[in-house]
């Protein structure tokens, strides 16, 4: 996940702007280690959601399935967490970079995922660490884009390392009224919707498809924003993952997918 908690004074040019970041730090003759430096210090994750729903077996099974279908050959995904997006899609690509500026979180999920038959590749820092020359089939950004403050720019800065017919597949959380205390402790700038997120759509690609997930959840999210609760429990993360995810699943059918607390959004680069 992107999310800045400091920066210093000395380093206010290294922004989350992603590929233009290397741009500019090519132009100040700063080299790309002394950027993976520098990032390893200024970039921490703010929030515990990533381990409170590691094990949200339920959701990651149902969002998964839901994008399965665009992942292919190379993929990168942006803000890789603890590695969870793997898990669940690892399989369908050719080849997986795992992307993640906090360097805490790369060493845990490099750690946890180092036993599997195919491991994936993890990069610690921001898309400014990647080689120029590096394109990708599949970019993703799972639970990621909400966090960083320049979505549009974040979004087209990546491109230049999308293939021609690859895919950009973008989850976040959704409906702006269900912003609660709990997006705010965690760096949440915002949510959206299949409006606002068609808003940030880079130039030279072309939105393919958009479906909102977890219809049923906007009533626990709705609660949860009501009651201003800062996070929820283990329990309650248990209890949606078991009990409303596998209603949702049947009822988001039935809606044809245009509602719910979680939207997807997948483009092609023309």
């Amino acid at each position: 996940m992107f999310v800045v908690i400091r920066m210093r004074t000395v380093r206010t040019r290294i922004t989350l702007k992603g590929a233009a970041d290397f741009l500019e730090i090519a132009s100040l003759g700063v080299s790309r280690k002394s950027v993976k430096m520098q990032q390893a210090d200024e970039y921490a994750y703010v929030g515990n959601e990533l381990a409170l729903f590691l094990h949200a077996t339920n959701w990651k099974t149902y969002w998964a399935s839901r994008i399965r279908p665009f992942i292919r050959g190379r993929v990168l995904d942006v803000g890789a967490g603890l590695g969870a997006t793997f898990d669940y899609l690892g399989d369908a690509a050719d080849q997986w970079t795992c992307l993640e500026p906090d360097p805490k979180l790369c060493e845990q999920f490099r750690a946890r995922l180092a036993t599997r038959v195919r491991p994936p590749h993890v990069l610690c820092g921001t898309s400014a660490v990647l080689e120029a020359e590096e394109r990708f089939d599949t970019v993703l950004y799972v639970d990621v884009l909400e966090h960083i403050e320049q979505d549009r720019a974040e979004l087209q800065s990546i491109m230049r390392h999308l293939e021609p017919g690859g895919s950009l597949i973008v989850l976040s959380p959704a409906l702006p009224f269900l912003y609660s205390p709990f997006d705010k402790s965690i760096g949440h700038f915002r949510r959206y919707t299949s409006r606002t997120l068609s808003q940030v759509t880079p130039a030279g690609s072309t939105v393919k498809t958009w479906f909102y997930l977890d219809g049923i959840g906007v009533l626990a999210s709705l609660f949860a924003r009501v009651a201003r609760r800062a996070a929820p429990t283990p329990a309650q993360v248990n209890t949606w993952d078991k009990a409303i995810v596998p209603v949702s699943r049947l009822t988001d059918s039935l809606t044809s997918r245009l509602f719910g607390r979680t939207i997807v959004m997948v483009w092609t680069k023309d």
